[in-house]
């Protein structure tokens, strides 16, 4: 779910400023689900507000979250590695990619997750998973609002097409807690800054993304351009995943994204990326190829899964699932 081709102290060599344009939904009013499409369009990434997730659970979860990222490496370590759940830190994934970041990756599905936890912490641990639960119950639910409002402003049924993806009982999700601390001895040089996370799309279907009020997050635009997003710890910003890029025939766009990490502020998020069952076929929708022809191969989650799996953060991992135009 991320991408860096250089060890942790690597530089980008862009210094975006601000992009005050991100694309603000209001998920009460009437006409956003005409908005979303449009933000799926155009960026693949937007911010909602007034989306029903309840402030103490929010506020709960990153209470825990820095309780647990305070704790001694030692004990840290003790969750760890991720195999491919539990702590990790600056190794992300199995191909070498490194970033200036610590975290905790959990599957949504099951307890199984949490069983490491509960040797190693006890009572703390089982505070934990319900503090978790409470807000993915609730974050889960939000991101199902979204992608119905999405098939209803998409004109296709039944609503449910892509939110029944989520709400499968063999759902692929996972939660992520990522972590990146300050790094005092590094001096912001040449408008470089470093990376805490490298540049990647995600391969779900959406995800679903909150954070303190820590600047790091980038966005690259059609243009190739990065672009640095507000912080905003009150709302809630949704990326596009790959799945559901393929399943609109590439109508909304899967966003390339970063975090870079700063000398002073640590910066804490928390991230759902809801997949698919590992059966699930991924393909265009029929309703959406208006009589044209399919831009992807049809695949499973798994066979997705498993070849991304093997790929690094900035790869195109959607490339190999493309059809070749005939010359």
């Amino acid at each position: 779910m991320v991408v860096l081709s250089k060890p942790a102290l690597h530089k980008s060599k862009h210094c975006p400023t601000f992009f005050p344009g991100v694309p603000l939904i209001d998920l009460s009013k009437p006409d956003s689900k005409t908005q979303l499409v449009k933000a799926c369009e155009d960026f693949g990434f937007f911010k909602v507000i007034n989306h029903g997730v309840p402030v103490e659970f929010i506020k709960e979860l990153e209470s825990e979250a820095v309780k647990f990222f305070s704790l001694p490496m030692s004990d840290k370590e003790k969750a760890g590695p991720p195999d491919p759940f539990g702590y990790g830190d600056k190794k992300i994934g199995p191909n070498g990619d490194v970033g200036w970041v610590e975290y905790l990756l959990l599957t949504t599905n099951n307890q199984s997750g949490y069983q490491k936890f509960a040797s190693i912490f006890g009572e703390a641990a089982e505070n934990f998973r319900c503090v978790v639960n409470e807000y993915l119950s609730a974050v889960k639910k939000m991101a199902c609002e979204i992608l119905e409002m999405l098939a209803d402003g998409l004109k296709i049924q039944p609503r449910n097409v892509f939110s029944k993806l989520l709400m499968d009982e063999q759902s692929d999700s996972v939660f992520r807690l990522n972590h990146y601390p300050p790094c005092p001895d590094f001096q912001e040089s040449n408008g470089r800054n470093l990376i805490g996370f490298g540049e990647h799309t995600d391969p779900q279907i959406i995800s679903v993304l909150r954070s303190n009020n820590t600047s790091g997050l980038q966005i690259s635009l059609k243009d190739g351009n990065w672009i640095s997003i507000p912080p905003d710890q009150n709302s809630f910003f949704i990326n596009v995943g790959d799945s559901l890029q393929v399943m609109t025939n590439g109508r909304f766009k899967s966003v390339r994204h970063r975090v870079v990490a700063n000398s002073s502020k640590s910066r804490l998020s928390m991230i759902y990326f809801g997949g698919p069952p590992l059966s699930e076929k991924i393909a265009p929708l029929p309703s959406l190829m208006e009589g044209g022809d399919s831009l992807y191969k049809e695949f499973t989650w798994f066979e997705y899964k498993k070849s991304a799996y093997k790929s690094r953060l900035a790869d195109n991992r959607l490339g190999v699932f493309e059809k070749i135009a005939a010359s």
